[in-house]
């Protein structure tokens, strides 16, 4: 039987959202779930704390390590790691779900905006993988997951948020990097993106271009991740993955259940064709 019972993810941003969904997808295994993210105090308009979200997990049937972690910072980082590490004696999977947003052009993203995306989103996921792979190395079936989209060119994906584009094509990039370097050891190393958007806090950074009717909800990402990380490693590493089309994969043709309103049209996320 497939399952993520008695593994080890290691989840950035995992307090909301889909990281939050992914842990609990992970928790009805049984899995542990370090919960690395920075809120530990409620905020007025996100959802969610590292706190609450462990109290989630074990509610769900696994256990959890919360800890505050900004990914910018590489002494956090490393800590993190080796604290999941000390706690739970190994690390099976990294998830690198926390990114940051700023949908605008060149003149209007502050110069803060553009490197805060560029070092979460990139550094960020790239340190990750750095520091968790002497562990994942040692893992039976280890993973590292990236929610980051398929490298597509068209200029029209850079005319209007260049900076966000360029950050989370940095990610994509990383896949594609950690994948090659380290398939032959055994570790799959993919990135997953949904084909339409998803309800989660970062649909405010939208401007209210999208309402949440027209997405669907973070648990398909959870599902499509659970199939992903349920497969060999030694022969899965080196994709880009569209959330509906793992599940197709895996049989599963029915998606109504999935949207947030079933009789209203969805809405393409970015990045696809």
């Amino acid at each position: 039987m497939r399952s993520l019972s008695g593994k080890t993810l290691f989840i950035t941003g995992a307090s909301r959202g889909i990281g939050l969904a992914v842990a609990l997808k992970a928790a009805a295994d049984g899995a542990n779930i370090v919960v690395a993210a920075k809120t530990t105090e409620a905020h007025p308009q996100l959802p969610g704390t590292i706190y609450s979200a462990a109290q989630q997990i074990v509610a769900a049937g696994g256990q959890a390590l919360p800890l505050a972690v900004d990914i910018r910072d590489e002494n956090q980082l490393q800590e993190a790691v080796q604290t999941a590490v000390d706690t739970f004696g190994g690390i099976d999977i990294l998830i690198n779900n926390a990114s940051a947003i700023f949908l605008a052009g060149v003149q209007k993203t502050p110069v803060k905006r553009f490197d805060l995306m560029h070092q979460v989103n990139v550094r960020g996921s790239y340190l990750a993988g750095r520091y968790c792979l002497p562990h994942l190395l040692k893992a039976k079936n280890p993973h590292i997951l990236s929610f980051s989209p398929p490298l597509n060119l068209d200029p029209r994906w850079f005319k209007h948020h260049a900076g966000y584009t360029m950050s989370k094509y940095g990610m994509s990039l990383a896949v594609i990097g950690l994948a090659a370097e380290y398939a032959e050891q055994g570790v799959a190393v993919n990135a997953l993106w949904p084909k339409t958007v998803i309800a989660t806090a970062a649909l405010a950074m939208l401007g209210g271009a999208v309402k949440a009717e027209n997405c669907r909800v973070p648990e398909i990402m959870a599902d499509a991740a659970w199939y992903l990380l349920t497969r060999d490693s030694r022969h899965a590493g080196g994709r880009f993955f569209i959330d509906e089309e793992v599940l197709r994969e895996e049989g599963i043709t029915d998606l109504s259940h999935y949207a947030v309103d079933p009789n209203s049209p969805l809405f393409p996320d970015l990045f696809l064709d």
